[in-house]
């Protein structure tokens, strides 16, 4: 049976790969050599991607990701926010690398978790936190309920994330970014069997692999079009070949999320 390959990092390990990334950039600093933590992607900015911002514990360190849709509300995974409490939990945006101390960060005053949650790989995997501090930041549409034909197979679709270089990897500072395609259903539940549940999930990736998302990349957006439309969910492994990563569907649960977002 397949598990969640994109599970929260703890704080010790999210310290440890940034410490080993630092010294790789150094003594590596050839492309090929570089962290990726968006494997196969490549760097960008929260300039450029605004909405997309780190989900920490109290001490700052990163360990989730999550997206934007308010100016005071944020998506995110559920598992990211499993054993987690309003005071456990900070949100950073407008920070670009995991060791600047730039953009605005904001505590939690309210933890939404889908009530159906259970596991990533059972689906509900879906979470809104509301801020304490509204954040200046311009947020980011996410799909409707009726908008299921954004996930036609071969779509491409954009990921972002400060997550590990590779399965158990280090982490890079900087935030990182990739396209991948959308894979049909057919195509994940081969990959997946009886644990894709097509409802509640959606596969993105290249049969190849080579390009996906991995540890720490968990509650970062899965955008189509520009439109939030998938969360970072789960895996087997990270870029293998015949595993897409597999995102929340987000046209499942969006009036779940309006009505967090709205109150």
């Amino acid at each position: 049976m397949f598990g969640p390959r994109r599970a929260r990092q703890t704080a010790a390990s999210v310290l440890a790969g940034a410490a080993a990334a630092a010294t790789a950039l150094l003594a590596a600093p050839t492309a090929s050599a570089a962290p990726q933590p968006i494997v196969g992607g490549t760097a960008t900015t929260t300039a450029a991607y605004p909405f997309v911002v780190q989900i920490t514990d109290a001490a700052g360190s990163q360990f989730c990701g999550g997206t934007l849709v308010a100016a005071k509300k944020v998506v995110t995974a559920a598992h990211c926010m499993a054993g987690e409490t309003t005071g456990s939990v900070r949100v950073v945006g407008g920070r670009t690398r995991l060791d600047g101390t730039d953009g605005t960060v904001s505590r939690v005053g309210r933890i939404w978790v889908n009530p159906d949650y259970r596991d990533a790989t059972q689906g509900d995997d879906v979470a809104v936190l509301t801020l304490s501090t509204a954040m200046p930041y311009k947020p980011v549409s996410y799909v409707s309920s009726t908008q299921t034909n954004v996930y036609a197979a071969g779509t491409t679709a954009r990921i972002l994330g400060w997550g590990t270089t590779s399965e158990n990897g280090t982490s890079a500072n900087q935030l990182r970014t990739a396209t991948v395609p959308v894979v049909s259903d057919s195509g994940c539940r081969s990959s997946y069997g009886a644990d894709y549940v097509q409802s509640d999930m959606v596969c993105a990736g290249y049969s190849s692999g080579g390009v996906d998302t991995c540890q720490g990349d968990s509650g970062g957006p899965l955008l189509i079009g520009g439109v939030l439309a998938g969360i970072t969910s789960w895996g087997e492994g990270c870029a293998e070949a015949g595993y897409p990563g597999v995102y929340t569907r987000l046209t499942t649960f969006s009036d779940q999320v309006t009505a967090q977002v709205d109150s």
